[in-house]
């Protein structure tokens, strides 16, 4: 039977990843309150990066991500801080939903990644 490893999150009742076998599941949301999509998405986006490091892969070993935004307006600012950060040689599998966040999260980010090892 394969471990579980969970990195703590920010409560007890949180991780902010959980590893098991050679995947990595991690979400993240900015920390800032600005209401700037894309300053929050590039905020999320580096956490997401942080995280997976911590857990022994990177960006280029994503599988696939959710992207909950809170106003689907908003999605082309998403969109630019995606694509200036994303691997463009190994690009995961994208779904976008507009969904009702907690203030003042604009953007939240769910993502499956493959372990380096």
């Amino acid at each position: 039977m394969q471990p579980i490893t969970r990195l703590s999150g920010m409560t007890p009742t949180r991780s902010r990843a959980v590893v098991r076998g050679n995947l990595i599941y991690t979400v993240a949301v900015a920390d800032t309150a600005e209401q700037d999509m894309r300053r929050q998405t590039t905020e999320t986006l580096a956490k997401i990066e942080h995280f997976l490091k911590e857990a022994g892969s990177d960006k280029s070993r994503l599988l696939s991500c959710t992207v909950y935004i809170c106003d689907m307006a908003l999605k082309p600012l998403m969109n630019e801080a995606w694509d200036a950060w994303v691997d463009m040689d190994n690009a995961p599998q994208r779904a976008c939903i507009g969904a009702t966040l907690e203030h003042p999260h604009m953007v939240e980010i769910v993502c499956v990644a493959a372990t380096k090892a």
